[in-house]
């Protein structure tokens, strides 16, 4: 038989690397600092190599490091995903998509009309990062790559911003707005890439500022998009999620530029993972939506 590591030290090496960070890995596991340091140093007298290296403040991982996270946290993922089979006595395992809050009303419903899987799908809304171990996802669509360094990542689709209002909001141009006609939405601290009026105007070449202490704000694109719609007032918001109510009626597009995101959308999964049939179609199937008009 094979000889394990210890299984506690493998737990706490995976909580270090995805946090980067002692003191947060313990705060996870409900121990202290000292006790993550002293399960990792156990790991690395057990692999005969360093695992962390720290450089003033920071904490990196060495290139062993790097090469077991992943590999590491795909298999915790597979031993927490055969509990739950085991608990709800499902032999057929389920495929766990987790997907940003706005992107899965607004996109990703309708993108799934027409795939099967044997297993069903299991989709939970979550906000970035994910951890795929410890929050049992299989695979995540998010908006840029940024928290998932040592993943493999796959590109569906660039969005482009552009400015909508209801009909009856519509008559007048973006120019002549008030202040307090502006919809201005904040993703929170983790994003600088959100929807910004200033980025816009001066995409578009409109010499006027919309003061974002006046108006309407909000946290998600989808809050964007609802209070737009209910004719609260102008919004920026990605094209393929106001497209629907542009064709229905219910929204308009009332300026003509159309500012291409910074980042694309993409599904991100650990290495070993992609190489999953079921896996694989399910990108095959958001990649084919992505592309299709």
């Amino acid at each position: 038989m094979r000889t394990l590591p210890p299984l506690n030290a493998l737990r706490t090496f995976e909580a270090a690397a995805r946090h980067l960070s002692f003191v947060q890995a313990g705060a996870e596991l409900g121990v202290t600092s000292a006790a993550v340091s002293q399960q990792v140093r156990n790991l690395e007298d057990f692999l005969g190599k360093r695992l962390f290296v720290r450089q003033g403040n920071q904490l990196f991982l060495t290139d062993a490091g790097r090469e077991i996270y992943p590999r590491l946290e795909q298999a915790l993922s597979d031993v927490a995903a055969l509990a739950e089979q085991v608990r709800e006595g499902n032999t057929r395992p389920r495929l766990v998509l987790s997907v940003l809050p706005s992107v899965a009303e607004n996109w990703l419903a309708p993108a799934l009309e027409g795939y099967r899987t044997p297993g069903g799908l299991d989709i939970r809304i979550e906000e970035d990062p994910v951890a795929f171990a410890r929050d049992g996802a299989d695979l995540r669509l998010t908006y840029g790559a940024a928290y998932y360094p040592g993943h493999h990542i796959e590109e569906l689709f660039t969005d482009a911003i552009i400015a909508v209002a209801a009909p009856t909001r519509a008559i007048q141009a973006i120019e002549d707005l008030e202040e307090s006609d502006f919809i201005h939405t904040h993703w929170g601290p983790n994003y600088v890439t959100q929807p910004s009026w200033a980025r816009f105007f001066a995409h578009a070449g409109i010499p006027r500022i919309a003061n974002p202490a006046h108006g309407t704000r909000v946290g998600q694109s989808g809050m964007a998009l609802a209070v737009a719609r209910a004719g609260l007032g102008v919004a920026l918001i990605q094209y393929r999620m106001a497209a629907p109510d542009i064709e229905n009626g219910k929204l308009t597009q009332i300026h003509p530029s159309q500012m291409p995101m910074q980042m694309p959308y993409v599904v991100v999964l650990p290495h070993g993972r992609a190489r999953r049939v079921d896996m694989q179609n399910l990108i095959a199937h958001l990649r084919h939506k992505a592309t299709t008009p």
